[in-house]
């Protein structure tokens, strides 16, 4: 009887009420992030008449969801540019930033980085895209604007 009794308290041990609560949040962020990837995949390159999701600029893997608070959110993105001195890396954080700022439908933080090792000044591009005055203002340029735009458009839209 005492075996039993001990496999079955190292049983609810294991499969308890915070092991069950962990496995809830961690489906719970890895459907977070697939809602996110949606919204992402479908941006369009600036250059190609490709998407994002197509030229393996974006992945499933390259989003990650922590949850903060309650129903708040960080979102941290880490895309790979298609060559390590691709000249519309910022363009590209840009266009992911619009989008997810207009499509989510829940409160977040949002961090876009590009993958480490995939540009050659990806530290200093990982600045500017995460600096909210910097893309305020690159926003207001009309020609950048309207680039952005037609990028995070939907083809249907």
């Amino acid at each position: 009887m005492n075996i039993i009794s001990s496999v079955v308290s190292k049983v609810f041990q294991f499969y308890g009420p915070s092991n069950k609560n962990n496995v809830e949040r961690t489906t719970k962020m890895e459907e977070k992030a697939l809602e996110v990837y949606d919204v992402i995949r479908t941006i369009r390159d600036p250059e190609k008449p490709n998407t994002l999701e197509e030229l393996d600029v974006v992945t499933e893997k390259c989003v990650e969801v922590q949850e903060l608070g309650d129903d708040e959110y960080l979102i941290i993105i880490k895309f790979s540019p298609t060559v390590p001195h691709c000249s519309l890396a910022t363009l590209i954080g840009l266009c992911l930033q619009v989008k997810l700022q207009r499509c989510l439908p829940f409160k977040h933080k949002l961090e876009i980085y590009i993958a480490e090792g995939t540009h050659s000044t990806e530290e200093d591009i990982n600045k500017q895209i995460n600096d909210k005055e910097r893309v305020a203002a690159a926003m207001e340029n009309p020609n950048l604007r309207e680039i952005v735009e037609q990028c995070v458009t939907e083809p249907d839209d």
